[in-house]
């Protein structure tokens, strides 16, 4: 993805209508499929100092897509008005210097940290090997299982990287599914029987939490499938994910 940032200078009085302008034009950026998202933003200590931030699928898909495209017009309507205002106008491409700041707990320290995850993972491989149609997919199950998978969540969910670290990361963890050639009732079966799980053992319920844990095993499992099909190809060195507050990890693999 490619962020272009526009800075504009408006005169004292004509804020409101730069403003209302953008969010008349903000109709064309969100039907535009060249457009990821978009955000206009003000100085606080300098109020006619503006920022608008939009991240485009490419430059190109920018440039000869969204300008060549049906939606430019209307754009360029509303913001025509102001062209002569702006102060600079580049595309930024990201670099490896990004992170969540401490101001929001992962979801590793908000579900109880390793403690609570091992108690989870404990608590569900029991039911598992009584489990009429998990118990096939798990027979030979070793003691550490329940334990290491503890450790990959923590990992996933922000916590310490000790499954990259101590348990060959990602690579490890497909190697464990190949060939396993895992049925869609058994993976709706694996989700619902760990959701119902955390019930059990009292992590948060709150519903952001609930959403992004049911997002990652659905989006976890739903790969799981994928690794352990007899005809799986290659996935290549990928990291171990990392799970958010609502968004899943880009994916490389094919």
């Amino acid at each position: 993805m490619i962020i272009e940032y526009i800075r504009y200078r408006i005169p004292d009085g004509g804020h409101a209508d730069f403003e209302a302008a953008y969010q008349r034009a903000a109709t064309s950026l969100a039907a535009s499929e060249e457009c990821h998202d978009y955000e206009l933003a003000r100085a606080v200590d300098e109020p006619g100092s503006y920022i608008l931030r939009i991240g485009w699928t490419s430059a190109e898909a920018h440039l000869q897509g969204f300008r060549r495209g049906p939606w430019f017009a209307a754009f360029f309507a509303e913001i025509r008005p102001y062209v002569e205002d702006i102060e600079e106008m580049r595309h930024y491409e990201r670099t490896e210097v990004a992170g969540p700041g401490g101001a929001v707990p992962t979801l590793y320290e908000w579900a109880g940290g390793s403690a609570a995850l091992a108690k989870l993972t404990e608590a569900f491989y029991a039911k598992v090997a009584e489990d009429d149609v998990l118990a096939e997919v798990f027979a030979g199950m070793s003691p550490e299982h329940p334990a290491h998978v503890a450790i990959w969540l923590g990992e996933v969910f922000g916590g310490p990287a000790a499954y990259t670290a101590h348990h060959g990361g990602h690579e490890h963890m497909i190697s464990r599914h190949a060939g396993r050639a895992i049925t869609e009732t058994q993976r709706r079966r694996w989700v619902s029987l760990l959701l119902a799980t955390a019930d059990d053992v009292g992590l948060p319920a709150d519903a952001e939490f609930r959403a992004a844990l049911a997002g990652y095993l659905e989006w976890g499992s739903r790969l799981a499938v994928v690794f352990s099909a007899p005809d799986a190809g290659e996935v290549g060195d990928q990291p171990v994910p990392r799970w958010g507050w609502g968004s899943a990890p880009p994916w490389s693999g094919s």
